[in-house]
């Protein structure tokens, strides 16, 4: 007992560090959640907030393998809304037969609840929302001593949000344009084949800039590769604007690329015997209705430089042109693997405030992969993969500009 006594203690002492010390809100909560997940050995966990203006609350944060980004509950119904509205908080120990429990956001989205924990967050006023934390990796159920470690760390972090001033918009309720459901890759590895991707649930919305993050070999480049149509599903469920796009036919695949999907690579991929102008205007060759080169040229900053060949222009400039091809076939899914990581800070921040324009004004869906943190906090949602498996998805309340940026 005195053990669990002492983690419990440490545990509350990172979260008040996270919470007192990190000066990004978003972090501060998120991190606390990190710590109260990993020390209840938990499955999933997700800190709801309630939207005044719309009565709904929705998770800002959330931890395991399922998407729950764009669900929102009504104040008062569900787990989630009936914690928030009364202000008290709730053990689940067999969601199959209780009767208070009609299903959970998790279940439909990849991930079967059996037990939880469901706190509220309660400033001097208000209840705020709710800390929610599900189903313990060992099978065993939660206890009246987790529950109060749970309502500490969801007191301080109501604290927290109240002197900081968070205000919660949820805003318009985001259309899915490709969903990922129980995505594994597998490939063949001497005698048998390796897992990279070990079922993942995610939802990409249109007009959204998501970075995804992870260490080398986590399964980040493979997922985008398979929602780009670059690599194959070995079983699952990939959806795109609501069509099946698990299997398609190599004329479909063709298609789909050609029209759907636009990349920017870390090598930029052009042709060196092509001048910039004529890179772009190649892949505006290949589909009906094309931005025209000059212009996509111009919006990222080059119409100066349209003439002259990759190997007279520099690394920022090459990327710059890539990102050119990209946006030149008005693609409904941009993707950018690791951009700008062959480039210097300056660069890099030039090539970044043109990927940040096309989303803002230009209504593109970029998905990221990169290994630097610091370029996460530009995204809308940050998604952290390890293992083969979605880590973790976090909302940024407020997203900063690229020229804010630094490492």
């Amino acid at each position: 007992m005195m053990a669990e006594e002492k983690r419990f203690t440490k545990a509350t002492w990172q979260i008040m560090e996270q919470l007192l010390e990190v000066d990004n809100l978003d972090d501060a909560l998120s991190g606390s959640l990190d710590i109260i997940v990993k020390t209840l050995n938990s499955e999933a966990g997700a800190i709801w907030l309630l939207d005044e203006k719309t009565n709904r609350v929705s998770p800002m944060f959330h931890i395991g393998p399922a998407d729950i980004s764009n669900i929102s509950v009504e104040n008062g119904l569900g787990i989630e809304g009936v914690v928030t509205k009364t202000g008290k908080s709730i053990i689940v120990e067999d969601a199959a037969n209780d009767s208070r429990f009609d299903g959970s956001v998790f279940d439909d989205n990849g991930l079967a609840t059996k037990t939880m924990i469901c706190v509220p967050l309660n400033n001097m006023h208000d209840v705020i929302g709710c800390v929610q934390i599900v189903n313990k990796k060992d099978g065993s159920l939660y206890d009246s001593e987790e529950l109060k470690l749970c309502e500490r760390m969801a007191s301080l972090a109501a604290i927290t949000i109240d002197e900081k001033g968070l205000i919660v918009d949820l805003g318009e309720k985001k259309e899915v344009l490709a969903s990922l459901r129980s995505i594994t890759k597998e490939f063949p590895s001497g005698d048998g084949v390796l897992q990279v991707l070990k079922g993942v649930n995610l939802d990409i919305y249109k007009n959204e800039f998501v970075v995804v993050l992870g260490e080398s070999g986590c399964g980040k480049s493979t997922m985008m590769n398979i929602v780009g149509g670059m690599d194959f599903l070995t079983d699952g469920e990939l959806t795109v604007e609501g069509r099946d796009f698990s299997h398609p036919s190599d004329a479909e695949l063709t298609k789909y690329r050609r029209e759907y999907i636009g990349f920017i690579f870390q090598a930029y991929n052009l042709m060196p015997n092509l001048t910039a102008l004529e890179n772009v205007q190649f892949i505006a060759e290949l589909v009906k209705d094309p931005m025209p080169a000059a212009e996509a040229i111009e919006k990222v900053g080059l119409t100066a430089r349209a003439n002259n060949y990759p190997g007279q222009m520099s690394g920022g400039q090459q990327q710059r042109v890539s990102i050119a091809r990209a946006i030149v076939k008005r693609p409904k899914l941009i993707f950018a693997d690791e951009p700008t990581a062959a480039l210097d800070y300056t660069t890099s921040i030039e090539v970044l405030s043109v990927i940040e324009d096309i989303v803002r004004s230009h209504g593109a869906t970029v998905m990221m992969v990169t290994h630097n943190p610091e370029i996460a906090k530009m995204a809308d949602r940050v998604v952290k993969m390890r293992g083969g498996k979605i880590a973790s998805i976090k909302k940024n309340l407020h997203p900063v500009h690229a020229e804010e940026l630094v490492w």
